[in-house]
């Protein structure tokens, strides 16, 4: 299998790794890309468009990132706070009078974004058409009684986060959370990235699926925990419901679902458009636009939710939207905050290396938080950078 692309020197490792996810660990179709200091040096691309197709993957094939949408959601909202449009210690009811419901009134803002809200599920799921109705998505949420007291712990809002954080960048802007990602973050930035897929980019994204790794391919398996094994397991668990609240699962394929602007998980870009996304959080990219100030990147990379997760029963760190550097989610170091899409995708700054990264795929495997290949490229990464 041929990679494409260039490394700058010294990150030859990352080309070897990269290579290597295909030979060992089952890629069909990925792309990978590193900045540094505002420059890109890794921009690397492989096999198929389709993970079940033999069209060759270009250097513009974009995939739908899962997860990995969350950081760049969050990224909008602390924006916004930057901006003076929005306090972060303020009740979420301020601009959205509907939430205060069923005992929500004190959540505030930043509960929200550190998947504090005590909203991980839905009593009625939504179907995958109700869910792309931003409507119907804000009732749901704004109806739903919390499932632990808003602000007093912690669990992973899987599919909720789409519809809190997309209502109430609503509330506040007037502008759906796609739009403004496409208006105050991709545009100025010059990333591939899109929430709600354009007809006129729909032909570069690939058709992604599930893929198995054989034990003969001698890649590493891990063994899940037994008490995460059983929560996925049993359907009333909070783990499952968490996922289940769009039932049954959309697929990921359907232009629809596609076009829908899903903060949690519908967004599609090329490795490029999100690592240029987080380059631009932590500085300069190409000595053009830098999105956060440093009083943002501090407060994205602070702390805010740590420990067990109620949600995926493994110990989490979340900041104000993003994961943190952990052993469920390990990035490059500490200082590192992003977001992984389940099975794949991963995206993530860290801004004391001065590194942005960005990889994607159209072949998802069954991990959650910590996808091997991501982190093969990651410590490859870590290598080259010494």
């Amino acid at each position: 299998m041929d990679v494409h692309g260039t490394v700058a020197e010294g990150f030859e490792p990352v080309r070897e790794a990269f290579a290597r996810n295909f030979r060992t660990l089952g890629d069909r179709g990925a792309a990978v890309a590193v900045y540094r200091d505002g420059h890109r040096v890794v921009d690397l691309w492989g096999g198929a468009k389709d993970v079940d197709g033999t069209l060759p993957w270009e250097r513009g094939t974009a995939q739908i990132v899962r997860s990995a949408t969350k950081g760049v959601a969050a990224a909008v909202l602390l924006l916004l706070h930057q901006r003076g449009e929005l306090d972060l210690d303020a009740p979420v009811g301020q601009w959205w009078p509907e939430y205060k419901a069923a005992g929500k009134e004190k959540t505030l803002v930043r509960h929200l974004l550190a998947h504090r809200a005590g909203v991980p599920v839905l009593d009625r799921p939504l179907t995958p058409a109700e869910a792309a109705d931003p409507d119907l998505g804000a009732a749901a949420v704004a109806a739903q009684a919390p499932v632990w007291e808003p602000g007093t712990d912690h669990g992973y809002h899987a599919q909720t986060y789409s519809w809190l954080t997309g209502e109430l960048v609503r509330r506040v802007t007037g502008r759906p959370i796609g739009a403004w990602i496409a208006d105050e973050i991709a545009g100025p930035v010059g990333a591939d990235f899109w929430l709600g897929l354009p007809d006129a980019i729909a032909s570069r994204a690939g058709r992604v699926g599930r893929i198995e790794v054989s034990a003969a391919s001698g890649a590493l398996r891990t063994r899940p925990k037994q008490a995460v094994v059983d929560a996925y397991a049993d359907p009333d668990s909070l783990t499952s419901r968490a996922f289940a609240a769009i039932t049954p699962v959309p697929d990921e394929n359907d232009p629809g679902y596609r076009a829908a602007a899903l903060p949690a998980s519908s967004g599609i870009a090329t490795a490029d458009g999100l690592a240029r996304v987080y380059a631009a959080l932590i500085g300069e990219v190409d000595g053009g636009t830098r999105l956060f100030t440093p009083e943002t990147v501090a407060l994205a990379r602070g702390e805010r939710s740590a420990g067990p997760d109620r949600v995926l029963v493994v110990g989490t760190r979340f900041g104000l939207g993003h994961m943190l550097h952990g052993a469920a989610s390990p990035l490059l170091s500490p200082a590192s905050f992003g977001h992984p899409g389940r099975g794949g995708a991963l995206g993530f700054a860290d801004p004391e290396a001065g590194i942005a990264f960005g990889y994607v795929t159209n072949g998802f495997r069954t991990s959650v938080t910590a996808d091997p290949r991501a982190q093969a490229l990651v410590r490859a990464v870590r290598a080259a950078i010494g």
